[in-house]
């Protein structure tokens, strides 16, 4: 790689420079025509190839840390091949994909099913979140260390939130013993029953049944006191409002072992757009207010949520079909997340630095093991990840920030068309995603 502003955030690393990827991992980086470069071994190769970054970022490859492949059973939806080719055009070296498959993933046997497709036709790492309970039917825990043992990253039902907080507290146990998170879609489904979009001002306008922030908060505050009072790693997944936010905030002050994510929808858009794009940004949990968006991106700046995350939830046209009271649930997002996040770097919200962290070492710090944990021989996550830094995974994306394109969903990877940005404008596109130091996607522009 050559001649590209290189930034690491977890290392405090933002020069422009030159980075040499040997044998799978990253050998050295340095300043472009410095010292870096004037010692011995410190030089690009005679017969390397070369990736020309002049002008473009180079920096470790994002980490999806809630993605939805849909296979095994609803390959109509996505598949392993399909989806992690979309991950590779979005510059995701490594995607969590969720259990709310067909079987779900609450068995040795179906993750170990998700890893041989995935070695079979994934185009980026893809590493396995276990169920919490059998089916995601929340009666049971599942076999939690055999599903480690297997593989899997962190435990979650998804979709199907923990209801019983009895139920919550045993698996948080089980994953502190194991060293893993339990990563939890936080919704109160007795509040939100038949609802469509946020309880609000838009959903009035349009006279539809509302999901309030409640259904959200008030599971998040159990989960955070859970955790503070177990000691347990709890993960709360796309996180959407702000009081969301100060619950997580206050948790982390009071040192619960709490992270967060949010997702490029929710923090760019708001309920108003459900009334502009109907079905295309029907979500859960939905799209908020301009107050709860300004929460997000404040707490995205300064750490509180950790990670960014695409929910990335392709469905077919029919899932989509309708009007917005049939239709499924999900944006397709892997392909924009870039561009639709870089928005708020453009618009002065955001520094660059901080945006490649919460994609990169803010994510791998969610996976990270602890020193002295438990050993789980299948354990994906390859030590490193999430870095530049000599000896860590030869995954990168180079992308250039500013160059402008329009979404077209008929040109997407994923088999998921379902966009609300769609024919938009955006600005900052992925040229090229390297995993193990082998070029998965090249945009035809690049030299």
């Amino acid at each position: 790689m050559a001649g590209g502003r290189i930034i690491d955030p977890g290392a405090g690393v933002d020069l422009l420079g030159d980075l040499l990827v040997r044998e799978g991992r990253v050998e050295w980086l340095g300043a472009a025509g410095g010292e870096a470069r004037s010692h011995g071994d410190r030089v690009l190769p005679d017969g390397c190839a070369v990736l020309r970054a002049k002008g473009l970022v180079v920096c470790p490859g994002f980490i999806d840390l809630h993605c939805h492949l849909r296979e095994p059973g609803f390959e109509e939806k996505e598949t392993i091949a399909t989806g992690t080719e979309a991950a590779a055009r979005g510059g995701f070296t490594a995607v969590c994909c969720m259990p709310n498959t067909s079987p779900p993933i609450d068995s040795a046997a179906a993750v170990a099913t998700v890893q041989e497709r995935a070695r079979a036709g994934a185009r980026v790492r893809v590493f396995p979140v276990g169920c919490v309970t059998g089916g995601r039917q929340g009666a049971g825990l599942t076999d939690m260390a055999g599903l480690a043992e297997a593989g899997v990253v962190g435990f979650s039902d998804d979709g199907s939130p923990v209801a019983d907080a009895g139920l919550m507290r045993a698996a948080l146990e089980r994953g502190r013993r194991l060293d893993l998170p339990v990563m939890d879609h936080c919704e109160d489904l007795s509040l939100t029953a038949g609802g469509v979009m946020n309880e609000g001002a838009a959903a009035m306008r349009l006279g539809l049944p509302g999901m309030p922030a409640a259904a959200e908060e008030s599971m998040v505050q159990r989960d955070v006191e859970l955790a503070e009072a177990t000691g347990s790693r709890v993960h709360i997944q796309h996180v959407s409002t702000a009081g969301s936010v100060a619950l997580v905030r206050r948790g982390k002050e009071a040192g619960a072992r709490v992270t967060a994510e949010a997702t490029p929808h929710h923090l760019t858009l708001t309920e108003d757009c459900v009334e502009q794009c109907g079905a295309g940004a029907k979500v859960n949990p939905p799209l908020r207010t301009a107050r709860d968006v300004s929460a997000l991106v404040e707490a995205l700046r300064d750490g509180v949520i950790d990670a960014v995350a695409t929910d990335h939830a392709p469905h077919t046209s029919k899932d989509k079909a309708g009007g917005l009271r049939p239709a499924a649930f999900g944006i397709s997002g892997l392909e924009t997340a870039l561009a639709v996040l870089l928005g708020l770097v453009h618009g002065g919200r955001l520094d660059l630095p901080a945006l490649v962290a919460r994609l990169t070492s803010g994510p791998a710090m969610v996976l990270a093991r602890s020193a002295g944990g438990p050993v789980l021989s299948r354990y994906p996550v390859p030590p490193g990840l999430g870095g530049l830094h000599p000896g860590s995974p030869g995954d990168l994306v180079v992308f250039d920030p500013d160059c402008p394109w329009v979404a077209d969903p008929s040109r997407f990877a994923s088999k998921g068309r379902n966009t609300p940005w769609a024919g938009r404008a955006l600005r900052g596109r992925v040229m090229a995603t390297v995993v193990g130091g082998d070029v998965v996607y090249r945009d035809s522009s690049l030299d």
